[in-house]
Parts: C-alpha cells; sequence; structure tokens
C-alpha cells in the first residue's frame, strides 16, 4: 500500500498513513475519466431549446398571391422555411441528454481521478481543516502555506467555516465527501483531502 504524509494547517507533518492502492494508486483510465465527465456534462444540460417547425408557426393559412401571372415562384404558405419568420427546418426540441453509465465504470473513472492527482503530488491530506471564524482571507493564507492556488477540497462533514471561507475564492471549492466527483477533480489541479475523507474514500471505493 502507498503511504501519504498528513499535515496540520501550518503545514507541518504530524503523521503518515497508508492508502489504499484500488482508491488511490489505480490504474489511470483516461477513457473512463473522459466518458464520466461526459456523463456529469450532460445531466446538466437543461435541454429546453425549441423551436417552431412550418406547422407551428402562427399564420400562413392563406397563398400569398396566385399562382400564376406574377413572375415570382409559386408559394403556398408565408409560413414556410423559406420565408423569413416561417418555421424552422430540422430546429432542436426539448430533449433529455441524459445517457447511461454503469455504476462499475463511475467507480472505476473516480478512482481514475483521484488516482492522477495522487501520482501528480497534487493531493494533499490534512489532519483536519478547523477555523475559529469565517474568514477568506484566513483562508487563503492556509492555501498560501502550501503554495495553492486553485484547488477542491474535501471535508468529511459539515463545516460551516470553511465552506463559507472558501465561497469568494474563485479557484476553489469545498465539497463534503459525498459529493466528490470526477468533474470537479479534474476542473481543479490540486486535491486536498482531510484524514477523516480519505477513509470515507476508502470505505466507499475499496470493496
Amino acid at each position: 500500500m502507498a503511504k501519504i504524509a498528513i499535515y496540520d494547517i501550518h503545514r507541518q507533518q504530524v503523521s503518515e498513513r497508508e492508502i489504499a492502492d484500488q482508491v488511490f494508486n489505480a490504474d489511470v483510465k483516461e477513457y473512463l475519466v473522459h466518458d464520466m465527465v461526459r456523463y456529469q456534462l450532460a445531466a446538466r444540460r437543461q435541454g429546453t431549446a425549441c423551436t417552431k417547425t412550418r406547422a407551428e408557426v402562427r399564420g400562413g393559412g392563406k397563398k400569398p398571391y396566385k399562382q400564376k401571372g406574377t413572375g415570382n415562384a409559386r408559394q403556398g404558405t408565408i409560413s414556410a422555411p423559406n420565408h423569413v419568420g416561417g418555421g424552422i427546418v430540422f430546429g432542436p426540441k426539448p430533449r433529455d441528454y441524459r445517457f447511461k453509465l454503469n455504476r462499475k465504470v463511475k467507480k472505476a473513472a473516480l478512482c481514475s481521478a483521484i488516482s492522477s492527482r495522487f501520482r501528480e503530488e497534487k493531493m494533499t491530506v490534512l489532519n483536519q481543516i478547523e477555523m475559529e471564524k469565517i474568514s477568506t482571507k484566513a483562508f487563503a493564507d492556509i492555501l498560501g502555506r502550501f503554495e495553492i492556488g486553485s484547488a477542491l477540497i474535501v471535508v468529511d462533514g459539515p463545516n460551516p467555516q470553511v465552506e463559507l471561507s472558501a465561497r469568494n475564492l474563485p479557484r476553489v471549492k469545498v465539497l463534503r465527501v459525498e459529493g466528490v466527483n470526477v468533474y470537479d477533480i479534474m476542473k481543479h489541479p490540486n486535491l486536498i483531502l482531510t484524514e477523516g475523507a480519505v477513509a470515507h474514500l476508502e470505505g466507499a471505493l475499496a470493496s
């Protein structure tokens, strides 16, 4: 099993622990990560784009002018697609963009994303993150000690001080461990976990 150092918020190493290889040091399968990111982004799409066909455009029940004698091409209705304001040919209609991925694929993709950060040495584990009060400046100082500007921070439970302190930092996101996902891991170049979050992920993904 791989080992990783545990730090406090002052960047002092306080201990070291073994981590499950199948979660944090697994084979990185980029195609699964790609499929999972597509899956998440597709599920976020509203799918509400809608255009009117020639049958749905208001008006157009009468021929705009007579069939013969005008010198123009014959026209049966002003709602035809060749008229300005007419119907749209093959335009978008409301639809669901979601598609299915198997549970094993989702699990393997998440392990691959986490393992990629560990192998890049972009994963940091803290024993805990405690703040006396809500302070964006104080939280930015903590990240500054680790020389980190952009990161996904995963905590093992409700932590209002941390969640609210990080809210105004544009390149930082705080997630509770049950909400960790591939897209957010890949979006942020650094991954910060609490020791409790590491244990939770091992319990959920190592089996």
